[in-house]
């Protein structure tokens, strides 16, 4: 805002009209400008950022399949309180509505979302709606009982209780191995199907020490080009930048023939006498923490770089004047600087990392897949929009909560590059 001074409050331009007033309308057109030039950034990121992510967290929570197939279902299932066996309201409604789902092809659409909870769900509900009995006859769950014997326990009515309610827990609760039972008590999976925590585990440890040899192999890297003569370094850095100039794929691909057990790396180690037999370097962990590494070194290579390079060499020097030795000045004057630089090194490759799918799904093998492997099983091969919005929800959580803490311990005002 501009500040206008007693003086000016009298004072007129040329054309009659007070400063006071002319100041006021070139403070408002420079905002209007500088919100001009802002908005299709704003836009952008809100159209392909925001918006995504706000339909992925709906996507994670929606349940609206079954209420709008087996609407009376619904209605009526919504006060029965999971014990027993539904009453003959709730079953009359139920007949009700699969034959009008039949009738209008739509009952596919329920009994996919039914199948989440109990697999053969689908075919139960297909098989029922295509025998089903006249909602006037009597004792209709007798009469499904005859159908299928499945219509006799209690847990598929639940299974229907708890995917009638147009939101639901029951995704993000999936993706943490847990599930509600017909009580709507939060209750673990079988031990055969809970294997999300385990890939998230597995997530977080092949993060973390990529991650670790990322900053290993790649401060020396940094250190050498930070050091250098700056056309030295400059012609160095065309090779750390190499890899961008090759898909992710290709480098990936590359990597399983490298490290196959007729591969350059295991003919190599036999004909210098390292090992006798090729070795397994390939769909394991092992393999994935080499494909990883040298795809994300980079991306630690360059922060860490930037930081360098605007220190001082002086600084060295007058460590070494007054008496200490490299090893000493390295760590009490070099390395505190260029922590900034390894702390947004470290901050990129582990959030990178996490998310990554093509090198552990063609370099590693079925123990070794991480959690964005499940996401694109769920999108691409189950259709399961509901699962894979919740594995990318509980992702993106881990991110904002690394991100968190991340703040508090280090501080993100703290990483200037240079």
């Amino acid at each position: 805002m501009v500040a206008i001074s007693p003086a000016a409050e009298g004072i007129r331009t040329v054309d009659g009209v007070p400063l006071k007033i002319k100041l006021r309308r070139a403070e408002r057109m420079r905002k209007i400008k500088a919100a001009a030039l802002v908005a299709p950034l704003f836009l952008f990121v809100v159209v392909t950022f925001i918006v995504p992510i706000v339909l992925m967290l709906t996507n994670s929570v929606r349940n609206t399949e079954v209420a709008e197939v087996l609407p009376r279902t619904a209605s009526a299932i919504s006060d029965w309180d999971g014990e027993g066996l539904p009453d003959e309201t709730v079953v009359r409604a139920f007949v009700a509505d699969i034959r009008d789902a039949r009738d209008n092809q739509i009952i596919g659409k329920a009994a996919k979302r039914l199948n989440y909870d109990i697999a053969g769900f689908r075919s139960l509900l297909i098989g029922t709606a295509r025998d089903a009995p006249s909602p006037e006859a009597g004792n209709l769950l007798d009469a499904l009982v005859t159908i299928d014997a499945r219509w006799g326990e209690r847990d598929y009515w639940g299974a229907i209780k708890k995917a009638s309610v147009p939101y639901t827990a029951f995704y993000l609760l999936a993706a943490v191995d847990r599930t509600i039972d017909a009580q709507g008590k939060i209750e673990p999976v079988a031990e055969d199907q809970a294997i999300y925590l385990d890939a998230m585990e597995r997530t977080f440890w092949i993060s973390f020490v990529v991650t670790l040899l990322c900053l290993i192999l790649g401060y020396p890297v940094a250190y050498l080009l930070g050091t250098l003569p700056t056309r030295t370094s400059n012609l160095l850095m065309i090779l750390v930048l190499l890899p961008f100039w090759t898909s992710l794929l290709v480098r990936t691909t590359a990597w399983v023939v490298l490290l196959q057990r007729e591969g350059v790396i295991n003919d190599l180690g036999i004909m210098l006498g390292l090992w006798t037999e090729p070795l397994a370097l390939v769909h394991n962990r092992l393999g994935v923490y080499f494909a990883m590494t040298h795809i994300l070194l980079p991306f630690m290579v360059l922060p860490i770089f930037s930081v360098m390079k605007g220190i001082s060499p002086t600084h060295m020097r007058a460590a070494a004047s007054l008496g200490a030795n490299p090893l000493r000045a390295f760590l009490k004057v070099y390395l505190p600087q260029t922590l900034p630089g390894i702390g947004a090194g470290v901050l990129l490759v582990f959030i990178l990392a996490l998310g990554y799918y093509i090198t552990p799904a063609f370099v590693g093998g079925p123990r070794d897949q991480m959690l964005s492997y499940f996401i694109a099983f769920h999108t691409n091969t189950l259709v399961n929009w509901g699962m894979a919005s919740a594995l990318s929800a509980l992702l993106l959580a881990i991110v904002v909560v690394f991100f968190v803490v991340y703040n508090r311990l280090v501080g993100i005002d703290k990483m200037k590059l240079g």
